[in-house]
């Protein structure tokens, strides 16, 4: 006898409001989701697909209705019942659009047990549940990794594997691909398909025609309702044709074409890359090795390439953001190397950036006056400034949300309106990375317009995408970045493709040699060609993807962020964190105690034992410590001066060095150099989790009168997140910057703008992280004051000990220094 799915969701007259009633984002909805069930919902950019999620994954409350959740009756006409939503987020895993903000920990097996910790599961289970939860998504290898330095990708399976682990009923998952490459995103949908032939429910919102395949109900959206939309008609109905919708007025200063020609690609090229090569501080290896590219005025160039192999770091490059080791980049006829400060900001009036998420940058209080930042920078009249804000919030069909506050808007429409402020400045050339990522059919549409109405005007465009039939379709040349290889330097090897559509440019060719896609220095000429067959003149336009192995796993991102934990095993790191933070932190306080040669000797000694056994690297190491490099020097050069005891050893003019003055010189730079390597040394040995789990342990006697768990909580969450803000404020900087803010140059209140314009969106950014992070610990079952288990709980070992005794015998040798005056 078998017995019917159980049902895991089952809403009823559902309705909810942001504005007290104004207006209804969820209006009646009904909604029944079962075990083994995978439920697509569809719809546009705002129309409550994420609120709809997150009433059903048990992390929001409606106004109206009845709510059932994994069997509980978590809201009915009596309210909110908070028991019951606690109970049922137990069998519930969600997983946002953005996976970051619900990663917690700094070692992916260790996020992956999170959610089974809060649950109190058997620490024996815990184990076994990670390691399938891994396994599902295809992730075991990466275990030990940081998930800083992971793909969007696999951010997004270790997010899906730590809701696995909690062995979810339902897992919810918003536009989980929506910044995946193409590769990326079939991983994600493969592991989804395993997930539910195991009997999980799955509900799914999206935007792509491609995640509904195996959907068995598809539900659309709609001005707050919910609509079937597998009737047979198509869910994802099909915009009104964008090349219908021009540009409401020529554009000043750019040439026209009438409607249907398209204008010639000039041989001039706009831009061009000659032998760049380009690595992040730290890193091994190159983003972009010795690479050449010309790319003609008034083509467009399309990007693309897996996540992670260097496509934003070329547009950075381009955008003059970041500055090459080697070679040259000029961009209308500006060459960025060696631009003057004036140089660069008539650059800022030609190149515009719409940066991977142009919705962090917006900062203004109306939508409209986030437009107008660009062109009040460009010194533009009130009249010129109101004109363009207008045209462009009509071009992408956010004229009505003028007056609107941008935070209040849903994510595509605030890409949109951030998208508006780049074309208000009408920039001659135009670089768009990810620009149609999270937006509907309609807007994605209205984009696609967009560039083609700038390229029909002479505007040349770079566009970066995974929307490989957007590349072709719209593309003069396609240049592809293939994937970071760990056998070789040549990750910003681009080869160059052909475009199939647009009618203007037939084929792409490498510039050294035709025959080789891959060629030995990355070079690529994406200029147009004469040729009329549609094709590559010698056969190399395959895409890049077809000869790669569809079964191999992912590659880790370059390093373009550097863990501070990623040194592999070790003797230190293998430590008790306890023994070792404590140890090291009292080596470092006797580090101030030493005053004589023998105790430098013993610091020395100590110092250099640890770093060994801890295989940080000599190299490592120096990057680590480098912005204190400078602060020795000074340290020094400061008590030869003001040390005058002692035999001169030397006069410069009335300045005598002397043998006190190098003495305590020495003695200064070298405590400072002992402090300064042992503390990098734990940084760089010890993960912010186990710190974090290091103090709690600690402090675990005082929980009777302080919040430990709690604290110490909120202590790992800041040192995950830390590096994360730091990343955005760069990024919000150089969008504002691609607008004409700066706080370098200009006049005072251009300077405070400026700053507002930076300051703003990284406050906003700080708080969406919150919201976002207090979401991700309530679906992931944390309480405050909760019993957890620990999975691996910490233990002092004979290591420790004999550790603890070696400290303990430097201390002491330097304290009979002391007592003996030695």
């Amino acid at each position: 006898m078998t017995t019917s799915p159980r049902t895991v969701v089952d809403m009823r007259g559902v309705r909810l409001s942001y504005d007290g009633g104004a207006t209804w984002t969820l209006d009646g909805v009904d909604l029944q989701v079962r075990e083994g069930e995978r439920v697509a919902l569809v719809g546009p950019n705002g129309s409550g697909k994420s609120t709809l999620s997150l009433l059903a994954a048990g992390l929001a409350a409606p106004d109206f209705g009845t709510v059932e959740l994994a069997g509980e009756l978590v809201f009915d006409g009596a309210g909110a019942h908070a028991g019951a939503y606690r109970r049922a987020r137990r069998d519930i895993g969600i997983v946002f659009q953005n996976p970051e903000d619900q990663i917690v920990t700094t070692v992916v097996c260790e996020d992956v047990a999170f959610g089974p910790e809060n649950l109190a599961t058997p620490r024996g289970q815990i184990g076994e549940r990670v390691h399938d939860a891994l396994a599902t998504v295809g992730m075991t290898t990466f275990a030990e990794a940081n998930p800083a330095d992971l793909s969007g990708g696999q951010q997004q399976r270790v997010a899906i594997a730590g809701m696995l682990a909690m062995r979810s009923r339902l897992l919810v998952l918003d536009e989980p691909t929506a910044m995946l490459d193409p590769e990326a995103r079939a991983d994600v949908l493969a592991a989804l398909d395993d997930i539910q032939k195991r009997g999980t429910a799955i509900i799914i919102v999206t935007h792509d025609a491609a995640e509904l395949a195996h959907a068995t109900h598809v539900l659309r959206l709609e001005h707050g309702r919910l609509l079937p939309a597998d009737d047979g008609s198509d869910p994802l109905p099909d915009a009104p044709s964008a090349t219908g919708h021009a540009l409401p007025d020529p554009l000043p200063d750019a040439p026209s074409a009438p409607a249907g020609d398209v204008p010639p690609v000039t041989s001039t090229p706009a831009i061009v890359f000659d032998h760049v090569t380009f690595r992040y501080p730290g890193a091994t290896t190159a983003v972009l090795d010795d690479f050449s590219l010309r790319v003609a005025s008034g083509s467009t160039l399309a990007v693309v390439g897996r996540n992670g192999s260097g496509k934003t770091t070329f547009a950075k490059l381009l955008c003059a953001l970041l500055k090459p080791d080697a070679g040259s980049i000029r961009v209308a006829d500006v060459e960025l190397v060696h631009a003057s400060r004036r140089e660069r900001a008539a650059l800022r009036r030609r190149l515009g950036f719409i940066m991977q998420h142009p919705e962090r940058q917006l900062f203004a209080k109306t939508v409209a006056q986030d437009v107008a930042y660009g062109p009040q920078n460009q010194g533009l009249s009130d009249e010129d400034v109101r004109l363009r804000v207008d045209e462009a919030l009509r071009l992408v069909g956010a004229a009505h949300l003028a007056e609107r506050d941008p935070f209040t808007l849903s994510g595509g429409q605030q890409r949109l309106v951030a998208i508006a402020g780049v074309l208000a400045c009408r920039p001659k050339v135009l670089v768009m990375d990810e620009p149609t990522a999270s937006l509907d059919d309609a807007a994605c549409a209205r984009i696609r317009g967009i560039i083609r109405d700038l390229r029909m005007r002479g505007v040349t465009i770079v566009m970066i995408t995974h929307d490989l039939t957007m590349a072709h379709t719209l593309a003069d040349a396609v240049v592809d970045f293939p994937p970071c290889n760990a056998s070789t330097t040549q990750i910003g090897d681009a080869r160059t493709i052909a475009a199939t559509g647009s009618g203007s440019m037939d084929d792409a060719r490498t510039a050294t040699d035709n025959n080789n896609a891959h060629d030995a220095h990355g070079t690529c000429d994406a200029h147009p060609a004469t040729g009329s067959d549609g094709g590559p003149e010698s056969g190399d336009g395959a895409l890049a993807g077809d000869d790669r192995d569809s079964d191999r796993p992912s590659q880790p991102m370059p390093p373009e962020a550097i863990s501070m934990s990623d040194t592999g095993y070790s003797w230190i790191s293998s430590l008790d964190p306890r023994a070792k933070m404590l140890g090291i932190l009292a080596l470092m306080f006797t580090a101030f105690a030493m005053s004589t040669w023998p105790q430098l000797a013993v610091g020395f000694v100590a110092t250099a034992a640890i770093t060994c056994a801890s295989r940080v690297g000599v190299r490592r190491l120096l990057s680590s410590v480098r912005v204190f490099l400078a602060l020795f020097v000074v340290t020094g050069l400061l008590n030869l001066a003001v040390v005058r005891g002692g035999t001169p050893l030397l006069h410069i003019g009335g300045w005598a060095i002397t043998t006190g003055g190098v003495h305590v010189a020495l003695l200064y730079m070298l405590r400072f150099a002992f402090v300064i390597i042992l503390g990098a040394v734990v940084l760089l040995t010890t993960t912010p989790t186990a710190m974090s789990n290091a103090f709690e342990r600690l402090l675990h006697p005082l929980r009777r009168w302080i919040h430990v768990q709690e604290i110490c909580l909120v202590l790992s969450l800041a040192l995950r997140f830390l590096p994360t803000l730091v990343q955005e404020a760069v990024s919000i900087r150089d969008a504002q910057a691609a607008r004409g803010g700066s706080i370098d140059s200009g006049g005072l209140i251009r300077r405070v703008r400026a700053m507002c314009a930076i300051v703003t969106p990284v406050f906003a950014g700080a708080i969406r992280h919150a919201d976002n992070l207090a979401l991700a610990l309530d679906a992931r079952c944390y309480q405050e004051g909760i019993r957890r288990t620990q999975w691996h709980p910490l233990e002092m070992r004979a290591r420790d000990w004999l550790f603890c005794g070696g400290v303990a015998i430097v201390i002491a040798l330097v304290i009979l220094g002391h007592v003996f005056n030695m």
